[in-house]
């Protein structure tokens, strides 16, 4: 009886054995293939992203590196595009080659700083060779949307880069301090703590509903209040570098007092999210309305007690709470077991839906004003979602979201010889603008964590 017992085991060892052996080869075949032909148009194209100075764009930059964003300086794209650079040149880059993309990087901050006003701060979110300096800026500052709170990240990650020498940042550096203030006093909510936007002009995030077409200033955003914790942070760490060690510990609380702030006010213990939230309620008032023939103070008895509403819009940015590093370790396992992991939601065969496929303007149409994030999967989506993940120790899911993107972008460089700007979540097909290379060289990143390589991070 034990003897035949063993031989069964075996029989089912050898057979388990036999799947796990088929499987491994399968998908590590499929993978590494795709992982030779990514390296292998990034390697030879990203040298398309450097940029001589030119027009108004004072200095060497990055762009994202198709026809349709030649010699423009875009804000987060620059700061991202820069990020996958560098795995470029840590994977493959001599030392003349790493030598050489620091005048492009350096540049991409200094052009921005060369059109900031020292007094006001305001620093334009996207700067064209033929840009007409006197018209960058917007005739009210305060009333539009500016650059996103990443130049001092990107600036950061450079900084890390140069060994901890900011030298080349001091003489400008009080434009960046500038436009946190101008943000901190102009762009910030006094009841919530919270970051909005003016309007939905280039927000990155072009039609994300929670800021789409609805009214100015309305809109607390997810993702705009978790890049300026990190904005915060990076500004810590600079006026560190730089001896400014009051105004260090000033960021670093600032940093804090957001963090607080966005826990409070964004996250849904009813859908375990993270959310922006509409903050376009009428204030609280003791003024007396005629109702009835008679003076009357309305909802006097009892009043809102809450400073703004959450918008339960399924947007992917969502995750970026994990990748900020605002979400807790228990609301990080709740958004990866009740949203990520959800296929009916955020969860495609190619990646992270930019919005929750249940949601009613869902949409994959083709647009480029605005472009599509009613859905599509993007790159910078994906890495965002998979850098949050890691960061809380989800391992096992954030290598699966980061063999998607490989077998996504192998697959459009084997059928197109480019990759695109945007895709369809479960077929994977391109749907707009070719020769998109931006931020989806970011894939790069995830293939060296994803192989144990030495991993280039944003800061």
């Amino acid at each position: 009886m034990k003897i035949r017992q063993i031989k069964k085991w075996l029989i089912v060892l050898a057979v388990i054995l036999t799947v796990k052996s088929t499987f491994a080869q399968k998908i590590p075949d499929s993978l590494a293939d795709n992982i030779k032909v990514i390296k292998k148009y990034v390697f030879e194209d990203y040298k398309l992203m450097y940029k001589k100075p030119v027009g108004a764009l004072l200095f060497p930059f990055i762009t994202p590196g198709s026809k349709n964003y030649a010699n423009v300086l875009w804000d987060w794209d620059s700061w991202l595009s820069n990020i996958a650079l560098r795995q470029i040149l840590q994977d493959q880059g001599s030392a003349a080659d790493k030598s050489e993309a620091s005048d492009y990087e350096q540049g991409c901050v200094l052009n921005y700083l060369a059109y900031t006003d020292a007094t006001d701060g305001y620093m334009p979110m996207v700067v064209d060779k033929n840009s007409d300096p006197a018209k960058l800026r917007p005739a009210d500052i305060y009333g539009t949307n500016m650059h996103k709170p990443v130049i001092a990240q990107h600036a950061a990650f450079l900084t890390k880069l140069n060994k901890d020498n900011a030298e080349w940042l001091r003489d400008k550096f009080n434009r960046m301090q500038a436009f946190i203030t101008n943000y901190q006093t102009h762009h910030r909510n006094k009841e919530t703590g919270l970051f909005f936007w003016q309007d939905d002009l280039a927000i990155g995030v072009d039609n994300d509903p929670s800021t789409f077409f609805r009214p100015k200033g309305s809109s607390a955003s997810i993702y705009l209040n978790c890049l300026m914790y990190k904005e915060l942070k990076a500004m810590a760490y600079l006026s560190k570098c730089l001896n400014l060690n009051t105004e260090s510990t000033q960021y670093d609380t600032d940093a804090e007092v957001l963090k607080e702030a966005v826990q409070k006010n964004c996250w849904d213990e009813k859908d375990g999210f993270y959310y922006s939230v509409d903050l376009n309620l009428r204030p609280i008032t003791n003024e007396p309305s005629i109702v009835f023939g008679k003076p009357f103070v309305l909802h006097k008895g009892m009043p809102r007690t809450y400073s703004g509403l959450i918008q339960r819009f399924g947007v992917w940015s969502g995750f970026m709470a994990m990748w900020a590093g605002i979400a807790t370790p228990e609301q990080a396992k709740r958004m990866v077991a009740e949203n990520y992991k959800d296929p009916r939601t955020f969860n495609a065969n190619y990646g992270i839906r930019t919005l929750s496929k249940l949601e009613k303007m869902y949409s994959l149409k083709a647009s480029s004003n605005p472009s599509n994030w009613w859905g599509p999967i993007w790159g910078i989506s994906n890495y965002m979602t998979y850098r949050g993940l890691l960061k809380y120790g989800f391992k096992k899911e954030a290598n699966e979201l980061a063999c998607k993107t490989i077998m996504l972008f192998g697959n459009d460089f084997k059928k197109n010889a480019a990759l695109h700007e945007y895709y369809n979540p479960d077929s994977g097909e391109p749907i707009m603008n070719k020769g998109f290379q931006n931020w989806n060289y970011l894939v790069l990143n995830m293939i060296d964590c994803l192989t144990g390589n030495k991993t280039v991070e944003e800061f």
